[in-house]
């Protein structure tokens, strides 16, 4: 089910029962956050907020805030299943043979169907504001240490000097009517294209955008692959783009709101503190400057942002997609691996679960050492290795698997590398030590002389005869 904008996907959450529309009257200004947060944290549903004080644009927020919603946004299907076709089509081979070669016109059919559509006009244009001004917006200020009101639900297109575009998903701090923040981490593409501009850098800002493109824009993709060609991919259509009115730029036709403006190279101010999906406010730092030339928006627009602070948050469902479309992604380059978990408590940097098929003394720590050379996984701090027949999402028994097979001098590699912007935990930024720990069973060919002890389970023959049994007398044992 293809979902073209976010009023589809809004229509299709009420279908669900998933959606919460609220009349009362409602501060942005901590108000709304505290609501969502609760909800939130008791696993609730997507909130259309109808009266946010001081602008006539309803709030959704949550959108994204449950592994259901998350499905739902990519057009309904299993995420695994839009993970393997995805691999599918990024795997492909030269064809050797008539069969093979029939099957790759169809992956490459499916790749040029992706491709975004430039049309001539789109709702986001509906109505170009006569005074372009932030206050329109029912921007929130989430948590009591925040250095101001963010926009934390953007998607931020660039181009780098070759004229190649770039969408990624940036927190604004608004400053004044026309001045916001560009929190442009240093390892992220946007930050990259700015680095690499000359003077000023011109930037479009779409709010409110079809769920598929707002999951792209956060999607690790390999740098030069199109976000909005994996947008289009995701919902089995293109993503239509329309040109801006003030900048060389095109933005997802079918959105809510469009920031247009630019960042000039030499131009820094002083933004945050934030209460970011840490759990923790990231510090005040110096940033660049977005500057707003106009706003245009849809007749009637909904303003779509998110909360983010100590897990589990909406944000939490957004990096599980991740995980799930991915991980045939990552087996390209590890086939080894089984299956990862990137727990919701380490906030997708600071730890990784993976399971593998050992096949020879030390694999565990070749993967350690790929993963800390792998994209985005490269700022992971912890990773931690069980076998196969390890379920890497039972944390409970992960865990036990660490407490009971780890040797701390035989088993944990420590070495030093990119961290996370975010880490607070080294004392110096951007990068610090890193900790893998293999949970394997040893083998003697890793210098264990002792004989290892098989795992307690009951028989199989036990455990059919007490099913069958006690399930004469209507008793279910789990």
């Amino acid at each position: 089910m293809a979902l073209d904008d976010l009023r589809q996907f809004i229509d299709a959450l009420k279908q669900q029962g998933d959606l919460n529309e609220i009349d009362e009257p409602v501060d942005p200004d901590l108000e709304l956050s505290e609501v969502t947060d609760r909800v939130s944290k008791a696993y609730g549903p997507a909130l259309l907020f109808k009266n946010p004080k001081g602008s006539k644009m309803p709030v959704l927020i949550n959108q994204f805030g449950s592994m259901q919603r998350m499905s739902t946004a990519l057009g309904g299907a299993d995420l695994d299943t839009i993970g393997e076709r995805l691999g599918a089509v990024l795997e492909m081979q030269i064809p050797q043979g008539i069969v093979a070669k029939v099957k790759a016109l169809g992956k490459l059919k499916n790749l040029a169907d992706s491709a975004p559509k430039i049309v001539k006009s789109g709702p986001c244009q509906e109505v170009v504001m006569d005074e372009s001004d932030l206050d329109a917006l029912p921007i929130l200020k989430t948590w009591p240490g925040d250095g101001g009101p963010f926009i934390t639900l953007p998607v931020v297109f660039t181009k780098d000097p070759e004229g190649r575009r770039n969408a990624g998903m940036y927190r604004l701090q608004k400053f004044d009517a026309r001045t916001t923040g560009m929190h442009w981490h240093i390892h992220k593409d946007g930050a990259e294209n700015f680095r690499a501009a000359e003077g000023r850098i011109e930037v479009a800002v779409a709010i409110g955008t079809d769920p598929a493109t707002t999951y792209a824009a956060t999607a690790p993709l390999p740098k030069g692959i199109d976000e909005m060609m994996l947008a289009g991919f995701l919902k089995g259509s293109p993503v239509e783009m329309v040109k801006c009115k003030t900048v060389d730029m095109e933005v997802p036709a079918t959105a809510e709101i469009i920031l247009e403006g630019y960042v000039d190279k030499d131009e820094r101010r002083r933004e945050g503190p934030f209460g970011d999906h840490t759990g923790y406010y990231s510090l005040a730092g110096d940033y660049p400057v977005f500057h707003l030339n106009c706003i245009t928006h849809r007749r009637d627009p909904i303003y779509a942002t998110t909360i983010v602070g100590r897990p589990p948050m909406e944000d939490c469902y957004l990096g599980k997609a991740t995980e799930r479309l991915f991980l045939p992604l990552i087996k390209m380059t590890l086939p080894e691996l089984v299956d990862m978990n990137l727990p919701l408590e380490g906030v997708f940097h600071n730890c990784a679960i993976l399971s593998i098929k050992k096949s020879f003394p030390m694999h565990a720590k070749k993967v350690m050492s790929a993963v800390w050379g792998l994209g985005m996984l490269s700022l992971t701090k912890f990773v931690v290795v069980v076998d196969e027949h390890v379920d890497v999402h039972n944390e409970s028994e992960v865990a036990w698997r660490v407490f009971n097979n780890v040797d701390p001098r035989r088993d944990m590699m420590i070495t030093e590398g990119p961290l996370d912007v975010l880490d607070h935990s080294s004392p110096t930024a951007n990068y610090g030590a890193k900790m893998g720990l293999d949970a394997t069973k040893t083998w003697p060919s890793e210098g264990y002389d002792r004989e290892w002890p098989d795992d307690i389970a009951m028989s199989e023959n036990i455990i059919n005869l007490v099913n069958e049994k006690w399930s004469r007398y209507g008793i279910d044992l789990g």
